[in-house]
């Protein structure tokens, strides 16, 4: 399921406003299975299931349809993407989402070759390392990433001021007044910007500006994340799945939904131990490799 996990992480957030709720919500669907996330700036609720899961809730859900797993991933997949990709679209199916206790049901009414389909997405707490991993490094990756561009710019603008004091001092003049600026100063671009845009630029209220303006910049990050976690696992073996972008991940899905998915999971087979020979002591083979003399260049 680490095709699921990392897959769900590269997917931008998208806003949702279900009846009276404001949620953000991200979701990645393969042949594997499904993963989902949810939150209303209060709590994280998450879901991830495999194959066999979607075919036993399909029996129950949709018991008129008989479907490979496939299928209804499928059908999942066509539901979601006008949700989560344009709200403007909301495509041909009814969300509705229900709170009890600590968990959160999203339900989904649609059809299916000509038949009512229905789906619960049944959605617990998320754990601490979820939220970690899908918005709190996230986002501080993102404001380090900001705070260095804010450095950026301050001193092009600094480098702007010296080029114009040089062309000032050269004779140059401009044609148009309203074009004059000021010599840019930092410290008072800050204190001014406390003061009078900090309060509208913070304002998160219930997530949408955060998902309009911030989502490329998420994704940079994300990936950044997942690059750098490759390189620390050490295994040797490239994970070339989960190293490019997901954008186009739903899409390749499930071109053939009408072929059968086995519900059985394929188990590796075991790694054979490579057998050590019984001799207390072996060489390596390095230290039978002749070094070559260097050859300078007057030899």
């Amino acid at each position: 399921m680490e095709e699921l996990e990392q897959g769900l992480l590269m997917q931008p957030w998208a806003w949702l406003q279900l009846a009276e709720n404001s949620l953000l919500a991200k979701a990645c669907i393969t042949k594997q299975g499904y993963a989902l996330l949810v939150s209303d700036l209060q709590q994280v609720w998450h879901e991830q299931v495999d194959t066999s899961v979607v075919s036993q809730r399909a029996k129950e859900l949709n018991k008129r349809l008989t479907a490979p797993p496939a299928a209804f991933l499928c059908h999942l997949d066509d539901l979601l993407r006008p949700l989560l990709k344009d709200t403007a679209c909301p495509g041909k199916a009814t969300f509705s989402c229900e709170r009890v206790a600590e968990a959160l049901t999203l339900r989904v009414r649609s059809e299916l070759s000509g038949l009512p389909f229905y789906w619960n997405f049944h959605c617990i707490l998320a754990s601490p390392s979820l939220v970690s991993q899908h918005l709190i490094r996230p986002l501080m990756g993102m404001s380090l990433a900001l705070q260095c561009q804010v450095r950026e710019l301050a001193t092009l603008l600094h480098m702007k001021d010296l080029e114009i004091q040089d062309y000032q001092e050269s004779g140059a003049t401009l044609s148009r007044d309203r074009l004059k600026t000021e010599p840019f100063e930092e410290n008072s671009f800050m204190e001014q910007f406390m003061v009078e845009k900090l309060p509208e630029a913070c304002s998160v209220g219930d997530g949408r500006p955060f998902v309009m303006n911030l989502q490329s910049l998420y994704m940079a990050v994300a990936r950044q994340e997942i690059q750098v976690g490759q390189k620390h696992q050490g295994t040797g073996a490239p994970q070339t799945s989960s190293s490019a972008p997901s954008q186009g991940t739903d899409s390749q899905l499930l071109n053939q939904p009408e072929e059968p998915v086995s519900l059985a999971p394929s188990l590796p087979e075991p790694e054979k131990e490579p057998t050590v020979p019984s001799s207390p002591v072996q060489r390596p083979q390095l230290l039978k490799v002749k070094r070559k003399k260097p050859r300078g260049l007057f030899s």
